[in-house]
């Protein structure tokens, strides 16, 4: 998400995270007592319910049919996983339609939903620690209308899924953390006057009688709010980039103005790898949706683009492919890592590098104006709370990492981020981890620096909040 997503959540007056989220506010999560229990929750600061203990998923394969006149989704989901531990019961997270079965390795299993988003499965014979298994859950029903926070209904009557932190579990059940990331492949089957588009490549599509079936698929393990799917009267836009890696975007039908904006990916796409090396995915592109919406989303290789979207949303939701989609937090509370470089790429990078912005004197006049705000600088930009994840990270994100860049210099601080990008490619890394990854490169010490930028609630020391040539 940008900036403008911020500020669109504030001028409606509610409540970020709440908004987003889908799912209730932080609970305490207990540990089972039963040690063949997967936890039913990962005890993440802000959702310590959300994902189980108890396994690892490698692979998702997703079959629907969608019905966009009825709403009708018939999903049949087969989770490919390695247990962690012995299991004789364990969770998936899943808010979707009615469950009609479920099997473990191709037996019938127990099963209740729980709470607002867990679906508990007892399996015939319990599972061994080690040793690999398959879920098959079936379900079917009337998909409800989740605008921001997981299937949305277009305004032409198709539907898209866009929301984070959670929006999978409103169509697929999954492990839903940060911590386990897996491949997928989507199959959709759709009347035939209808299109579908997903993440990564696609791998068929075909026309039976009156049904469209298409198959798209993952090659770079992904995160369960990064992926979409799109189903719409859809315009495509197909390109390849110099070094052959296919763009496929596509656009709602009142969507197709943007197709001037898309037509520059391949400039973005060139400016970001100039920062943060090769483009880490094996497509890329957008999906232009016409639905009012207030969010967009760095849905992995193919970023959802409200109808608001500009430059700047297709600049910062490109720069998630590394921060956010390749490179994902560990926790909720590391969420710096991906709004704070989105949002300096697009706000600060681009206008310099591209457009010959004198970003020093855009510093200091937002510094100007909001220094003698004193709520601007309540939320941290480490660990900013529950229900706070997406704001501050937008406004003061982009000011610590030019304050950071001036600090250390630019000869230090552009292979840093870049190196460190890079080393988790595909895989989760935090703050604290930031922190020290940047400490390890400059002698300056940088620990009053980070301090007081990342963990106090106050307007930083002049020291810190002007170094170098931001004093002038």
């Amino acid at each position: 998400m940008t900036a403008r997503d911020w500020t669109r959540y504030l001028a409606a007056g509610l409540v970020v995270g709440g908004i987003v989220s889908g799912y209730a506010g932080p609970a305490s999560a207990q540990p089972p007592a039963d040690p063949f229990v997967g936890a039913a929750g990962l005890g993440d600061p802000y959702y310590p319910d959300d994902g189980n203990g108890g396994y690892q998923v490698d692979h998702y394969a997703l079959d629907i049919a969608y019905d966009p006149p009825s709403r009708h989704l018939t999903g049949k989901a087969r989770l490919n996983a390695v247990a962690s531990q012995a299991l004789r019961v364990f969770s998936l997270d899943y808010a979707g339609p009615a469950v009609s079965k479920v099997a473990v390795n191709g037996l019938p299993a127990g099963f209740t939903r729980d709470g607002e988003h867990k679906l508990t499965v007892t399996p015939a014979v319990p599972l061994l620690p080690g040793l690999p298994f398959t879920v098959t859950v079936e379900y079917a029903g009337v998909e409800g209308d989740n605008p921001e926070s997981g299937w949305t209904i277009s305004a032409s009557g198709g539907a898209f899924v866009a929301g984070e932190p959670h929006s999978a579990a409103t169509w697929y059940p999954l492990n839903d953390t940060p911590l386990d990331k897996a491949t997928f492949d989507v199959t959709v089957s759709v009347p035939q006057e209808w299109q579908v588009i997903s993440n990564g490549l696609k791998v068929r599509e075909n026309v039976d009688g009156g049904t469209r079936t298409a198959e798209w698929a993952t090659q770079r393990p992904t995160l369960g709010y990064l992926t979409t799917v799109a189903i719409d009267r859809l315009e495509f836009m197909e390109r390849r980039r110099a070094d052959g890696t296919p763009l496929v975007s596509a656009f709602a039908p009142a969507a197709v103005g943007h197709r001037d904006l898309e037509e520059r990916l391949p400039e973005v796409l060139d400016f970001l790898e100039s920062l943060y090396g090769p483009y880490p995915f094996e497509s890329g592109g957008g999906i232009y949706i016409d639905t009012d919406l207030r969010i967009s989303l760095e849905t992995q290789t193919r970023p959802t683009y409200a109808p608001w979207t500009d430059l700047d949303t297709l600049v910062h939701e490109n720069a998630h492919q590394w921060w956010g989609d390749s490179m994902s937090v560990r926790q909720w509370s590391d969420i710096c890592l991906n709004e704070c470089f989105a949002s300096y790429t697009a706000d600060y990078l681009w206008p310099e590098r591209m457009e010959g912005e004198d970003v020093d004197a855009l510093y200091r006049k937002t510094v100007a104006k909001m220094r003698d705000e004193p709520q601007l600088w309540q939320t941290k930009l480490q660990n900013p709370g529950a229900g706070k994840e997406f704001t501050a990270v937008y406004y003061r994100g982009p000011l610590f990492l030019h304050a950071l860049r001036t600090t250390i210099g630019d000869g230090v601080f552009f292979p840093a981020i870049s190196q460190f990008v890079q080393s988790h490619a595909y895989g989760n890394a935090s703050m604290p981890e930031f922190r020290q990854f940047v400490q390890s490169k400059t002698g300056i010490d940088l620990s009053g620096f980070f301090a007081a930028w990342l963990d106090s609630s106050d307007v930083p020391a002049d020291e810190y909040l002007y170094p170098g040539a931001l004093r002038s």
